[in-house]
């Protein structure tokens, strides 16, 4: 039985020119990447070609099943309808079937278990049909295949690093490109019930795109695999030989139905319905009724001239052209409302700033000279008895000494009357300098990350690598982190620098550690393979107490007693000023909600594709890293500028606590980036399960702390420098 295509999608299925059974459209579309000619855009995925001669085996590996409507994912191995491995040599290799390829700390946490399967491939040689096992299922099995085909749930297999996948061409019929795995089975309605019955998809058709191996290699005959595609649809088990295969796999019109045998009791509407009983309905099962599945795979090798070994990943980055369009749109937003920010930041500079330090330095300048004159005055009051016309000319000079100091006070107003409070300690300093350190962290890890993706060594074809790198990247940047939240320390005054380094290095990694180990938890008991095994949990462990904290005590000595705090141009004052009333406008939650609008107006576009590729197509690939970096500059620019103009108001209104505001604005799109993912969630997504919604939230969440962190350490930093450098330059004592 045929399936419908996937609702939305804007493309039609491959009309391969091979004799294949009608591959059904199952797949969604894949998300758009890289445009040619996009910034930072390198091809060359992977790190050595591998060839193969006519009749080399081929090891197939199969990995993981996933959907766009859960957050768990399960090892193909595991599942208990598909044909365990036999244990069997494939050919002249020492690769045994079942056995598992070792991976990577990023593969682990992103719920790889990568398995070598009984798939038999050789060069060359094509297989019309091939039989692979029979497995039969009990009540259980069943339950589960029924669960994850109704779920939407996606297979991984794998061959020379590449990814299985469906083929589409565009609306034009102009392009081809992939969608990464394929369904493992599909619904349909009884036309009789109206009630859901499933499909498995038993029988896969195999297709091998290769291409002539460069070099000398190739010279030889050799070949390289440049697409691996899999087509996979539904039998019925019955009308097979003795050797398991259909008479003829063109002819097989009926799918297999997941679905057992009811007792001659059951009514006509329950025989149609193949869910697993009630309770009450357990008389007309038959308990240990099984399904046999007969498993059965065709394989093709087609030579393809237009695409070579160092592009053959392009055509898993699709509808290019749109999505270029939509990306620069994206990016002419961003610098519009950056270049706004930027015009009211250079008024500010150029303008009021510039001319209130003028303005204060030419007061102090009066001020000393009437000093000055005080010094140098002569009394005369003895003489005042003599001649009464002098007694009113000295009153006269000191009536005039005294109105103009009374209208230099008047006219120091707004920031210039805060010089010996705005650089007082904050409340709660040693909470500030921690966060700061682990933000200095997370921008040198994700600095890191942008730049090797943007190189091309980072890219799909290194698979766990944006984690595993980025793991790397955050243990290293313990020494940054260690360093500043030192410096930050020893600023605002603090002497038990010990206990911050101990601080600074639990802090993020201890809410990261401590939230990961809760919801491991959670999907232990849902049998997934994304949940992390004990060993890793110890291995990341050992490498935060063991490399991290180290590393953070090296950089907090360095910083803390080695080079020092950071020095004030100005010193404070003993007594504290009296904060004035503030207006409801400068009120701190107000403020912050209202400034951290601006950077997400900068992300809002590329956030969307961001999203789509993370939650809402995974057999996509997001790879449009020089779109993402120069938005990311635009990011930090308007972080920059909003927290120089909200720190300026700040200091205007004569509050000097900006300490803590400059940090809560330049991390405040965060809010509203959750505040997003909580829409995207109702709005955009179809995920079910509890387990599922918590472990999204969970995820949103850590990853919103991480942006915040981030751009509040930017934003602190830039309003620090703002701060010292317009009251150094007025240098009022």
């Amino acid at each position: 039985m045929e399936e419908e295509p996937v609702k939305g999608s804007r493309s039609s299925r491959l009309n391969a020119i091979l004799p294949l059974p009608h591959p059904q459209p199952q797949l969604r579309l894949v998300l758009n990447l890289n445009p040619p000619g996009a910034l930072c855009h390198l091809h060359s995925f992977g790190w050595s070609i591998r060839s193969y001669s006519d009749g080399d085996a081929i090891p197939l590996f199969v990995n993981k099943v996933y959907s766009d409507n859960s957050q768990l994912q399960f090892a193909y191995s595991e599942l208990p309808f598909v044909c365990p491995p036999s244990g069997r040599r494939h050919g002249t290799s020492n690769l045994i079937s079942g056995s598992h390829l070792a991976l990577n700390l990023g593969q682990v946490l992103r719920g790889d278990r990568i398995v070598l399967s009984d798939y038999e491939l050789n060069m060359g040689n094509d297989d019309e049909a091939h039989y692979l096992c029979s497995c039969k299922i009990d009540w259980n099995g069943l339950k589960r295949a029924e669960d994850l085909v109704a779920d939407g749930f996606v297979a991984e297999w794998i061959v020379d690093n590449l990814p299985g996948a469906t083929s589409f061409v565009t609306v034009d019929r102009s392009r081809k490109y992939y969608a990464a795995g394929f369904k493992i089975g599909y619904e349909d309605i009884s036309p009789k019930t109206g009630l859901p019955i499933y499909y498995i998809n038993n029988h896969f058709t195999i297709v091998i795109r290769y291409h002539r191996a460069p070099g000398r290699a190739g010279d030889n005959g050799k070949k390289t695999i440049v697409g691996f595609e899999v087509y996979a649809k539904s039998l019925e088990a019955e009308g097979r030989n003795e050797n398991g295969l259909p008479e003829d796999i063109q002819a097989v019109e009926n799918g297999l139905e997941l679905r057992m045998e009811w007792n001659r009791t059951s009514s006509p509407e329950r025989r149609d319905n193949s869910l697993y009983p009630e309770k009450q309905q357990e008389e007309d099962f038959d308990e240990n009724a099984t399904l046999t599945i007969p498993y059965t795979y065709s394989v093709y090798f087609r030579e393809e001239d237009k695409v070579e070994w160092q592009n053959r990943w392009d055509l898993y980055f699709v509808d290019q052209e749109d999505s270029s369009k939509i990306h620069w749109l994206s990016i002419i937003n961003s610098i519009v409302i950056s270049g706004l920010l930027t015009t009211v930041v250079a008024v500010i500079i150029a303008r009021t700033i510039y001319g209130d330090i003028k303005g204060a330095k030419e007061k102090s300048l009066e001020d000393g000279k009437i000093k000055l004159r005080r010094r140098s005055r002569k009394p005369s009051s003895r003489k005042s008895t003599d001649k009464g016309g002098l007694l009113d000319q000295p009153d006269a000079d000191k009536d005039a000494g005294d109105s103009s100091d009374e209208e230099a006070v008047e006219e120091l107003t707004g920031w210039k009357l805060l010089p010996g409070d705005v650089f007082r300690p904050p409340a709660y300093s040693g909470l500030l300098a921690p966060l700061i350190g682990s933000g200095t962290q997370l921008v040198f890890m994700a600095t890191g990350l942008l730049m090797l993706s943007c190189f091309g060594v980072l890219n799909p074809s290194f698979r766990g690598g944006y984690i595993s790198v980025g793991v790397a990247l955050f243990i290293f940047a313990g020494l940054f982190s260690g360093y500043f939240s030192g410096r930050a320390y020893k600023t605002f005054g603090g002497q038990l620098w010990k206990k911050n380094v101990i601080v600074t290095a639990t802090l993020f990694p201890g809410l990261l550690f401590a939230t990961t180990f809760i919801l491991n938890f959670f999907v232990w008991a849902q049998a997934s393979s994304t949940a992390i095994p004990f060993g890793t949990l110890v291995a990341l462990l050992s490498l935060w107490l063991l490399i991290q904290l180290p590393l953070v005590y090296a950089g907090s000595w360095f910083g803390f007693v080695r080079i020092g705090g950071w020095e004030h141009p100005i010193k404070t004052n003993s007594i504290p000023r009296q904060i004035p009333v503030q207006t409801w406008y400068f009120k701190s939650w107000r403020i912050v909600l209202v400034a951290g609008l601006v950077p997400f107006s900068v992300i809002f576009v590329e956030l969307m594709f961001v999203f789509k590729s993370l939650w809402q197509d995974k057999s996509g690939y997001y790879y449009i890293f020089g779109f993402l970096g120069v938005v990311s500059l635009i990011l930090i620019l308007t972080v920059v500028e909003v927290t120089i103009v909200a720190t300026y108001n700040q200091l205007c209104a004569e509050n000097y606590h900006w300490w803590w505001q400059s940090f809560f604005v330049g991390g405040s799109s965060s809010i509203w980036v959750f505040a997003y993912c909580v829409y995207y969630y109702y709005a955009k997504l179809h995920i079910q399960g509890v387990i599922s919604g918590l472990l999204f939230f969970s995820y949103s969440f850590l990853a919103c702390t991480v942006y915040g962190l981030l751009t509040g350490t930017v934003g602190f930093l830039s309003a620090y420098a703002f701060v010292r450098r317009i009251y150094g330059a007025i240098k009022v004592d």
